[in-house]
């Protein structure tokens, strides 16, 4: 490949991420990340079960029951984002310093994405891989921040 075909593929790559972006925003690579950590960590769980010899159709059956439920949730998280933005758009009086579009939502996910790695982790150990102890403590810190996050917007400081 000559480097004028290469820049064409880079351009064409760059100009198809650039649509995608304005027509979705930064929500919306969050949800693809979601969504793609999500089949990642059922199918490299599946590997894992499989090599270890206890794969079995009902945990993976169980296993997608499990993400359902975390779409169940994120959806869940989605409308009260629409509906407190609603509210606030709608009834006078209330005031934000700020645009509402979401907030909840993107908690919700970035806090089951670090849970996704966490669990892409445990499946790489078990494929023999070792797992440096600074990045168990980064996923842990990284899940107490949204943890705080959503406690202050809830106001239920855990005691």
């Amino acid at each position: 490949m000559n480097s004028n075909s290469l820049t064409n593929v880079k351009a064409g790559i760059t100009a198809i991420l650039a649509t995608l972006t304005a027509f979705w925003g930064w929500f919306g690579w969050l949800v693809i990340v979601w969504v793609c950590m999500m089949l990642l960590d059922w199918l490299i769980g599946s590997a894992a079960a499989a090599k270890q010899g206890k794969w079995s159709s009902a945990k993976l059956r169980a296993g997608a029951w499990h993400k359902g439920g975390e779409v169940v949730i994120v959806i869940v998280a989605l409308v009260a984002d629409w509906l407190i933005g609603l509210i606030v758009a709608n009834i006078p009086g209330i005031k934000l310093p700020f645009e509402y579009t979401v907030l909840l939502a993107p908690l919700v996910i970035v806090w089951y994405i670090i849970g996704e790695l966490g669990s892409l982790a445990e499946h790489g150990v078990t494929f023999g891989a070792p797992v440096p102890p600074w990045l168990v403590s980064a996923l842990e810190a990284g899940k107490k921040a949204v943890d705080t996050a959503g406690d202050k917007l809830s106001r239920s400081e855990e005691k």
